[in-house]
């Protein structure tokens, strides 16, 4: 995978730029032209960028929404039918895809007055090989319905990548075919779309660490995962996971009455929470409420005290806050049960990753001030992070975190209601009186285990996972562009970092490390696609 883009004028010099200039340079003269280079960078950020606004929305592989949206590097169109090709749990091609397991759409929905219902048995018999979402009477699958969920997890992701090959996606998912899935017309008619085709579009933004929502919403904060000392003697000592190495990495290791095809149904493995050596790698309670009332559950997880990208800002003096939908009423306990179908508004616990830190625990003063209520819908009369985005009281930074059915979670959430709120959202932000000094970032936490072609980068044992959309929306970035810059979910505390001239948190160094010894280049910091 390049790295390469194109040439442009910009606000920030592009990397190829800055390495060509240098080829004629050596020694101190290279490395005197090299900090004059990020000097005027720096300059340039302090002067154009004022606020950074993370939109984080749910679970949506980059395949998923944009398989073939104009300009991309690498678009699915252009992949050859051997690429396609999903292997069995054998290693073996599989011969067609096998059913959606639990059904495409397993409970009863009306969506524009048409009720759909769509079971295992409704879709079977596809290729093998990516497909379009469609109704059993062929008629492309409406945005508005809740699909089922996916499994979408630590170990799972590394075998469904299996070394970037990415053929493991069917095998060692839960779900059957859906894992193949795509949106046929999100391209032209999804209003992410439309904004895509505005600003710019990222089209090698990977999720920062393999699996799930909880791990991504670590690595989004600190670039790590969180810690369980003594976990083997602790009441989670069940949840570490089993698993062995081998030619093909680590893998998890299936319990004997694991089915040995995929055609016959999805993979058991026992539980999978916790790393041999103590890192929490899958969905973990947070210890402060908002939380699970079993205080003795060996879910929840004692308290962190690494450092945070919140940390960091507060220690400079800067203003942030963390917007999260249905915060207070979650903590007022009238938040719909994840069980409820559909929920409203939901409120999942481990999507709040300063909720899991000593220094935001309850009664500290960055809690009370930086760990705020989004409210709850999609207008500023009841949305607190709208209200404040209208008013021009957005903080530096800003991370929001939609509340869950407007997140574009399978399972619980739907295309049409995510993208409708995102729309709302930057709408609302582009009215603002701070839009002229902003910078908006929606992406999503991980790929919700849909299948994606593009190979991430290779570098630590966190990641990058699979491929994710991302869009940079602001008066500063090009118009209309699709950025080939490989970025992944610290990409957006590099820029933060950067901008506010800030310690580079010890995730970042370790992936930056590993990237640059195994890919020959680190993930970049979103400077490349901004200009004048």
């Amino acid at each position: 995978m390049s790295a390469k883009r194109r040439s442009r004028k910009s606000l920030l010099p592009t990397r190829r730029a800055m390495l060509g200039g240098m080829a004629a340079a050596t020694g101190l003269a290279a490395n005197q032209a090299q900090a004059r280079t990020r000097r005027q960078v720096d300059a340039a950020l302090r002067e154009k960028i004022h606020t950074v606004v993370v939109i984080y929305a749910e679970n949506r592989s980059f395949n998923n929404l944009f398989h073939n949206f104009p300009g991309l590097q690498s678009p699915l169109s252009s992949v050859s039918k051997e690429r396609l090709i999903q292997k069995d749990r054998d290693g073996k091609p599989l011969a067609a895809l096998p059913p959606i397991w639990g059904g495409l759409v397993p409970t009863e929905q009306t969506v524009g007055g048409v009720t759909h219902q769509i079971g295992p048995d409704a879709i079977k018999g596809l290729d093998n090989g990516p497909f379009v979402l469609r109704t059993p009477a062929g008629e492309l699958l409406p945005h508005g319905l809740v699909t089922r969920d996916l499994v979408h997890a630590f170990y799972h992701n590394q075998m469904q990548i299996n070394g970037g090959r990415n053929d493991g996606f069917v095998a060692w998912g839960d779900s059957g075919a859906l894992v193949m899935g795509q949106y046929g017309d999100t391209a032209a008619e999804t209003k992410l779309a439309g904004l895509a085709r505005e600003f710019t579009l990222c089209d090698n933004f990977f999720m920062g660490a393999f699996g799930g929502s909880f791990l991504n919403h670590q690595y989004l904060i600190c670039a790590q995962p969180p810690y369980y000392p003594n976990a083997d003697t602790s009441p989670a000592a069940h949840l570490i996971a089993q698993v062995e190495d081998g030619p093909k990495g680590t893998r998890l290791k299936l319990q004997k009455d694991a089915p040995a095809s995929a055609m016959d149904g999805p993979p058991k493995f026992a539980a999978n929470n916790i790393s041999p050596d103590f890192w929490a790698v899958n969905t973990m309670m947070p210890p402060y409420p908002p939380t699970t009332r079993d205080e003795s559950s060996p879910l929840r997880l004692p308290p962190q005290t690494h450092d945070t990208i919140g940390d960091l800002l507060s220690r400079k003096g800067v203003e942030w806050a963390w917007y999260a939908g249905a915060w207070q009423a979650a903590l007022d306990g009238e938040t719909a049960p994840r069980k409820t179908f559909p929920p409203s508004p939901n409120f999942q616990l481990h999507h709040q990753p300063m909720n899991y830190f000593a220094s935001f625990a309850p009664g500290t003063p960055d809690r009370d001030k930086c760990l705020r209520d989004g409210g709850l819908g999609s207008t500023p009369d009841t949305n607190r992070f709208l209200a404040d985005a209208r008013d021009g009281k957005l903080p530096a930074v800003s991370f929001y975190k939609p509340q869950g059915d407007l997140n574009m979670h399978a399972g619980y959430s739907d295309v049409a209601a995510g993208d409708n709120h995102i729309a709302a959202a930057v709408q609302t932000l582009r009215a603002s009186p701070q839009w002229p000094g902003m910078l908006v970032i929606v992406t999503f936490d991980e790929n919700g285990g849909w299948w994606d072609h593009v190979a991430p980068p290779k570098a630590d044992r966190w990641g990058p996972g699979s491929r994710i959309p991302a869009l940079l929306i602001s008066p500063h970035v090009r118009k209309g562009h699709v950025e080939h810059t490989v970025y992944d979910t610290g990409s957006i505390l590099r820029f933060i970092t950067r901008r506010w001239d800030l310690p580079k948190l010890a995730g970042l160094k370790m992936r930056d490390r590993a990237m640059t010894s195994r890919a020959g280049f680190a993930p970049g910091d979103l400077t490349e696609a901004l200009e004048v």
